[in-house]
């Protein structure tokens, strides 16, 4: 965020009356996409009721109705709601099935990561023949480490955006203006990811895709919830809540003194994101649902956990979609070319490889936000294909975080060779 735009007062600051605008978009946007109306079918059909979950908060935050960036909301979404529904969708999990989808996930997420390693200094180069002093820059303020820690957040996340942020020391002003890059180039290319998934099938027709293995997991899993489908009774959502945020509870209450002895005691660990407490947040919270998963506790998918847990995320998308400043883009516009030319060549790539392997249109998607979007917007983009299928994400988004520094790292050092002298 720029000091201008920091400088505009949001007009509502109380929060709880931010909760109950992202409520009642939630709430309106569920009711009406429900109506039999045919112009608002016809407009849903056009626009997904999740990407419009997503987008107007992000208006609101531009019109600087409240101020998404620094609201609470946002650390509760992540450290609360995002750990919560994790487990309940994860204690439903198939581990046979989810390993049958290993090769092709896996062969999208890397290409997906290649395409942001070589990306960066191709954008750099290419910008640099028309305009060098977009790219250019001298000591703190020189480009490239800028746009270095830009790679920590689009092959990993936050914790490796702000790993590569110590180790590049790109000047207070320069990071500012990668973060409302980051933002914005991310939010759209993730919008254009939720819109995909409600036309998966036009593009796995385009792909000549294959998409059986996903199909038959969706389908299997679909199957198995109708079959043993209960009416969830006031207890079962009490012990489901007890599960999620206990887990969560637990996961936390693990993943900070270990994160702050490593910190102390290996510091070079760092790289890797194991300093980090969000990440070991993360990782003990998908552990405790795939333990869970052996347990009668998947039984409760059958009370609807995975339902509960869409709520959650729903709730989540909006924390995660207010943050969103459209605004931004008429800043710094140099460097939204840089970054929408960087995410186009990893799209690309993503496109050339996905359609010689015909791969699935759930691979391209959750194989770009696993790396550009970490945990949070992988686990949102797999959940708008079908809940069952948001452990892909998440298990590819936690490998992306321990990857994220050293790809990123090796990403910069191409963007200064690249950059003009």
């Amino acid at each position: 965020m720029d000091n201008q735009t920091a400088l505009v007062q949001p007009l509502i600051t109380d929060t709880a009356v931010i909760v109950g605008i992202l409520m009642t978009i939630l709430g309106i946007v569920f009711y009406t996409s429900s109506l039999s109306n045919k112009y608002i079918k016809g407009f849903y059909n056009v626009i997904p009721p999740l990407l419009l979950c997503y987008f107007l908060p992000g208006v609101l935050n531009s019109l600087h109705v409240f101020d998404g960036a620094n609201s609470p909301l946002t650390s509760v979404g992540s450290r609360y709601l995002l750990p919560a529904c994790l487990i309940l969708f994860v204690i439903s999990l198939d581990l046979k099935e989810m390993w049958a989808l290993r090769k092709r996930a896996g062969l999208m997420f890397i290409t997906g990561t290649i395409g942001i390693v070589l990306g960066g200094p191709l954008a750099v180069w290419i910008v640099s023949l028309f305009a060098p002093q977009v790219v250019g820059g001298v000591g703190p303020d020189e480009v490239w480490r800028g746009l270095g820690s830009l790679a920590g957040s689009w092959i990993g996340g936050s914790a490796n955006q702000v790993a590569l942020k110590e180790i590049l020391q790109p000047s207070p002003r320069l990071f500012s203006s990668i973060i409302a890059v980051d933002a914005f180039v991310a939010y759209l290319w993730m919008a254009f990811l939720l819109y995909g998934a409600s036309k998966a099938k036009q593009f796995d027709k385009f792909f000549k895709a294959d998409s059986r293995d996903v199909d038959h997991l969706m389908q299997k899993m679909e199957a198995k919830t109708q079959a043993n489908a209960r009416t969830p009774q006031t207890k079962d959502y009490i012990i489901m809540l007890a599960i999620a945020f206990g887990g969560t509870g637990l996961a936390t209450f693990l993943a900070e003194p270990i994160a702050n002895f490593i910190a102390t005691n290996y510091p070079h660990l760092e790289q890797f994101s194991l300093t980090s407490g969000f990440f070991w947040l993360i990782l003990f919270a998908t552990i405790i649902g795939v333990a869970l998963s052996f347990t009668p506790a998947k039984e409760l998918e059958h009370a609807g956990a995975s339902k509960l847990g869409s709520t959650l995320l729903y709730m989540l998308i909006v924390t995660i979609g207010m943050q969103m400043d459209i605004s931004a883009i008429a800043d710094n516009l140099g460097l939204f070319v840089v970054g929408i030319i960087w995410m186009s060549f990893h799209a690309l790539l993503l496109l050339i490889v996905g359609k010689i392997f015909k791969v699935p249109f759930f691979y391209f998607a959750v194989g770009s936000m696993a790396n550009v979007g970490g945990v949070a917007s992988a686990s949102v983009t797999s959940a708008a294909f079908h809940p069952s299928l948001i452990s892909v994400g998440v298990i590819l988004a936690v490998f992306s975080y321990a990857i994220g520094t050293y790809a990123g790292w090796l990403t910069a050092l191409l963007m200064q060779i690249a950059s003009p002298i």
